[in-house]
């Protein structure tokens, strides 16, 4: 009889991506189905994709210089409760300031976030449980 391996330690993947919704006119929308039907793109969410990213790259030294100038980090930041715990043991708190992705574990209770976020700020997406968004509600920017 073959023996049964271990089973795997189940891990969280962090979603590279955050739906949001998009109220657009009827014939912009008829423009974006025409192109999409000429096959210039794969569907509507490739067509926003590209244009959100193409203009987003019209204005990069500009993000880049506010980006340094708000001394945000740029990408995914997370937070385990240990990272929170060895930041109360040295008695200091954190002011957070992330562009992308800000992710406070599931592990984190409300009291020790209060206890070691100051002041959160995201430009993108928070995921945190919804007590640690409660208890940070008036700290986040």
């Amino acid at each position: 009889m073959p023996s049964k391996s271990p089973p795997s330690p189940v891990i969280a993947k962090t979603p590279e991506s955050e739906k949001i919704t998009v109220n657009m006119g009827f014939v912009d929308l008829g423009h974006i189905d025409l192109l999409v039907a000429e096959g210039f793109y794969s569907n509507r969410t490739d067509f926003i994709r590209t244009a959100v990213r193409t203009h987003l790259a019209s204005h990069a030294d500009v993000l880049r210089q506010a980006a340094s100038r708000k001394m945000l980090v740029l990408g995914l930041q997370s937070f385990s409760a240990a990272d929170l715990e060895a930041v109360r043991a040295a008695g200091q708190t954190l002011q957070i300031r992330v562009l992308g992705l800000a992710v406070i574990a599931p592990d984190v209770s409300a009291a020790l976030a209060r206890a070691t976020i100051d002041s959160l700020t995201v430009l993108g997406a928070l995921h945190a449980s919804p007590e640690v968004k409660a208890a940070l509600a008036g700290r986040i920017r």
